[in-house]
């Protein structure tokens, strides 16, 4: 929250911990920015996604394809300089969203390896995977040293998650927390309440988070670069769900989100 850079860090944690409502989190980045952005509860996060891929209209590996794109743009942006990209990538559709960024990220001209412990069976998965494996993507079940690496990728869970992270997941997202380097966060921080962000303390604290569509409530308590992709919604979704989202620059599949990252 830019609101919480204005404190000491250990107010600012303590800040980050209180239940802030999302209207009072919206009023206070209002306050600050131009940008006007709707935030997301579960249930509407879940019917979008059921109205953009009903027949006819996107099919799941579009959405799957764009939202990728969306992901590797943002952390090209966010980290220019950081090449060795591990991608942790989780049973579902956001871990498919880290395969289609991995394969993006190589042709950008990054060394991807992607840590996919539990693979899904469904055809369109196993597509992804061969498509990393046909470009050298080391695609492996097991983490790797993460001191070979620069900056990661949290692709583990998406919008629909509930509860807390079960194994093999919880020890990787424990090693990314607890390790020093970079995370960047797939639509919501792994083990992060969609709506009511980190409830159990224990989840994921990315430094970047990567929104699709539109930010999900659980953004209000996060802290650090925000940007958010998705280019793709039609403007019937956008009406009746009142959308407020920011104009995308130029041709950019991406656009960063203001009043999120802390001051310096």
């Amino acid at each position: 929250l830019a609101l919480a850079g204005c404190l000491g860090s250990r107010a600012a944690h303590l800040l980050q911990r209180r239940p802030l409502t999302t209207a009072a989190f919206a009023q206070a980045v209002q306050s600050r920015t131009s940008q006007a952005v709707t935030l997301l509860g579960q249930q509407d996060a879940i019917s979008i996604d059921e109205e953009l891929m009903a027949t006819p209209g996107f099919s799941v590996d579009q959405l799957m394809e764009l939202a990728g794109l969306s992901v590797a743009s943002a952390l090209v942006d966010a980290y220019p300089k950081s090449k060795r990209v591990l991608i942790v990538a989780g049973p579902g559709n956001n871990g498919g969203d880290g395969l289609v960024a991995a394969r993006h990220l190589y042709h950008f001209g990054y060394s991807p390896t992607v840590v996919y412990p539990k693979r899904s069976e469904k055809q369109l998965f196993v597509n992804l995977v061969t498509q990393c494996e046909q470009l050298r993507i080391p695609v492996l079940t097991d983490l790797p040293k993460l001191k070979d690496f620069d900056v990661a990728l949290d692709a583990v869970f998406g919008f629909s998650f509930k509860g807390t992270p079960r194994e093999p997941f919880a020890k990787i997202l424990k090693a990314l927390q607890d390790s020093s380097l970079p995370v960047m966060s797939v639509d919501i921080p792994s083990g992060w309440d969609v709506e009511k962000g980190d409830t159990t303390g224990s989840g994921l604290q990315p430094d970047t988070l990567i929104s699709l569509t539109a930010p999900k409530k659980a953004a209000a308590f996060f802290r650090g670069r925000h940007f958010l992709g998705g280019r793709f919604v039609p403007p019937g979704i956008v009406e009746k769900y009142n959308l407020q989202l920011p104009e995308y620059p130029g041709v950019s599949q991406i656009v960063e989100l203001e009043g999120w990252a802390p001051e310096r």
